[in-house]
C-alpha cells in the first residue's frame, strides 16, 4: 500500500468533509482529469485514483472502515485490494452528469443512457424590442412590423416528404436520431452519444422530398404582422404574438414572438404607473389671491382652481385625467405640482403697486421675517 495516496488527499478535502463537499470535489477533479478531455500523460491513472477515492468516501460504511483501518480495511471491499474496483451504484449519476457536460450524451453500460427525441418539438421563442411614443402607450395603437419567419409547409404538414409513405426509418441510427461511440478504459466501458450524421437527428430518411419545401418541412416567409398595443401599456411589458417564433423541429409548432415595449419620454408629462405628473408655473400674485387655470392633460385642457395662499410645491390632483388602466379599470390621475414664478422684469406701474404692498407688509404686526427671527431669540 506504500504507493497509494490517502483518499482525502486525492480529493483535496479534509477528513471532516461533508457529503456535498466530497461530491463537489469529485465532480471538479473528474471533469479535469477525464482522459477524453485531458490528454496529458498520466491523466487516466489520475482519473482512476479519483474514482477509487470517491467510491470509498461517498459510501458511509466504506468511509468509516477506511477512517478506522486505512487501506488494510479495504482489502476485499468492492475489489479495492487489487487497486481498482467496480463503481458503486450511487456514483453512476455523478459520472453520467459529468459525461453529459463533455459530450452532450451519457454513459452507457451502467444503467442506461440518454436518448435523443425524434418526435415533433416546439420551436424556441423569439424576443424583440419596440419603441412606442408616449401618447400611443397611453391610448393604444396598432403597429405593423415586418419579420422573417419559418412557417410549417402547408403541403407536407412539416414532414418534408411528398407522401407519408416516403418516410422511412434511418438505417444508421435505427430511428433513434443518435449514434453511440464506445471507449474502454481499464475495466470500464464508456459510451458517448452524438447526433446521427445521416438523418441529422430526426431518425428518419425521406425518399421523395416535398416539392414546395424541398424536404425541409418549412418555408421561409417575409410577412407583415399587426401588433395591437393596448391603452395603458407599461414600459417593459411584453406582448405575445403566437406562432411567430423559431420554427419547430420534426414538424413541431413554431415558438412565439415576444415584443418588449419601451415607451419614449414626453417633453413635459412624466408617467408613474397610471398617474401623470406635470409642473405648472403660477405667479406669486395668483398663488396669493387664487385663480383658475386651463391646465394641459393627455386628453386636452382642463380648468383647475388654484386656491388662495397656495405654496410652492403644492400638489393639486385632477382625478381621472391620468393613463387608462390596461386591464380596463379606472384611469389614473394627473398630479400638478405648483411652481411659483417671481417676475424679474416689472413695469413702472407694477413696481409702484408692489411698493405699496411692501409698505403695507412692513406695517403689519405679522410680518413673516419678524416671526422668523423670533425663532432664534
Amino acid at each position: 500500500m506504500a504507493d497509494k495516496r490517502d483518499y482525502y488527499e486525492v480529493l483535496g478535502i479534509s477528513k471532516g468533509a461533508s457529503e456535498d463537499e466530497i461530491k463537489k470535489a469529485y465532480r471538479s477533479l473528474a471533469k479535469k482529469y477525464h482522459p477524453d478531455v485531458n490528454k496529458d500523460p498520466g491523466a487516466e491513472d489520475k482519473f482512476k485514483e479519483i474514482n477509487e477515492a470517491y467510491e470509498v468516501l461517498s459510501d458511509p460504511q466504506k468511509r468509516q472502515t477506511y477512517d478506522q483501518f486505512g487501506f488494510a480495511g479495504m482489502d476485499g471491499a468492492g475489489g479495492f485490494g487489487n487497486g481498482f474496483g467496480g463503481f458503486q451504484s450511487g456514483s453512476f449519476d455523478d459520472l453520467n452528469d459529468i459525461f453529459s457536460s463533455f459530450f452532450g450524451g451519457g454513459m452507457g453500460g451502467f444503467g442506461g443512457s440518454t436518448r435523443r427525441s425524434t418526435g415533433p418539438q416546439r420551436g424556441n421563442d423569439r424576443f424583440m424590442r419596440m419603441n412606442v411614443d408616449f401618447m400611443d402607450a397611453c391610448f393604444g395603437k396598432t403597429e405593423t412590423i415586418d419579420i422573417d419567419v419559418d412557417e410549417k409547409c402547408s403541403r407536407c404538414g412539416g414532414s418534408g416528404a411528398e407522401n407519408s409513405s416516403d418516410i422511412e426509418t434511418c438505417s444508421t441510427c435505427r430511428g433513434s436520431g443518435s449514434v453511440t461511440r464506445e471507449q474502454r478504459m481499464g475495466f470500464t466501458v464508456y459510451r458517448t452519444q452524438s447526433v446521427c450524421p445521416d438523418c441529422g437527428g430526426t431518425g428518419k430518411k425521406i425518399r421523395r422530398p416535398c416539392p414546395d419545401c424541398q424536404g425541409r418541412g418549412y418555408i421561409r416567409k417575409h410577412t407583415k404582422v399587426d401588433v395591437k398595443i393596448p391603452a395603458g401599456i407599461n414600459d417593459g411589458q411584453q406582448l405575445r404574438i403566437a406562432g411567430k417564433g423559431e420554427r419547430g423541429i420534426n414538424g413541431g409548432d413554431n415558438g412565439d414572438l415576444f415584443i418588449e415595449i419601451h415607451i419614449r419620454e414626453h417633453s413635459q408629462f412624466i408617467r408613474e404607473g397610471k398617474n401623470i405628473f406635470l409642473d405648472i408655473p403660477v405667479t406669486a400674485v395668483d398663488a396669493t389671491i387664487g385663480t383658475t387655470l386651463d391646465v394641459p392633460t393627455i386628453r386636452g385642457e382642463v380648468t383647475m382652481k388654484i386656491p388662495a395662499g397656495t405654496q410652492e410645491g403644492t400638489q393639486l390632483r385632477l382625478r381621472g385625467e391620468g393613463v387608462p388602466d390596461v386591464r380596463g379599470g379606472k384611469p389614473g390621475d394627473q398630479i400638478c405640482t405648483v411652481r411659483i414664478q417671481v417676475d424679474k422684469k416689472l413695469t413702472s406701474k407694477e413696481k409702484e403697486l408692489y411698493k405699496q404692498l411692501q409698505d403695507i407688509q412692513n406695517g403689519s404686526k405679522k410680518k413673516p421675517w419678524d416671526q422668523f427671527k423670533k425663532m432664534f431669540s
